[in-house]
């Protein structure tokens, strides 16, 4: 791997945790906003800040996720996905309150969203990924 590829490597983790961690404060605060059966404003601004940063980080990341060679929807989704939900159960912080088990298979459920990333090979343009080695 060439040193723009790593580098490219390292922007493109940092922009899809910006979007993984925005849209999981969207999420958070999303469940927190309706009380009684009416609008927490405070929340509401909280979630739609959340979603707005996720959003428009996650758009740039789908730019740098395409220059990396990463080109299907679905690929982008589950990476996306992965550090979205790790982000909700860390923001929420009931996380660490989980029984073993249920950690045990939240791990399990990313480790697998990882699996099929790198196992459906034929999602990844592998001439772009090798380019400049």
């Amino acid at each position: 791997m060439s040193i723009d590829q790593i580098r490219l490597l390292v922007l493109l983790v940092g922009i899809t945790l910006i979007s993984g961690i925005g849209d999981s404060q969207g999420f958070v605060h999303a469940a927190r906003m309706w009380q009684d059966c009416k609008v927490v404003w405070i929340e509401f601004g909280r979630s739609a800040v959340g979603f707005g940063v996720g959003i428009a980080a996650y758009w740039v990341a789908a730019r740098y996720l395409n220059e990396f060679g990463v080109l299907s929807a679905e690929t982008q989704t589950l990476i996306w996905f992965g550090v979205t939900i790790l982000g909700v159960a860390l923001a929420s912080g009931k996380f660490l309150r989980w029984q073993t088990i249920d950690q045990l298979v939240a791990v399990v459920v990313l480790l697998g969203i990882g699996w099929l990333m790198f196992h459906t090979g034929d999602e990844v343009d592998l001439a772009v990924q090798n380019a400049g080695d």
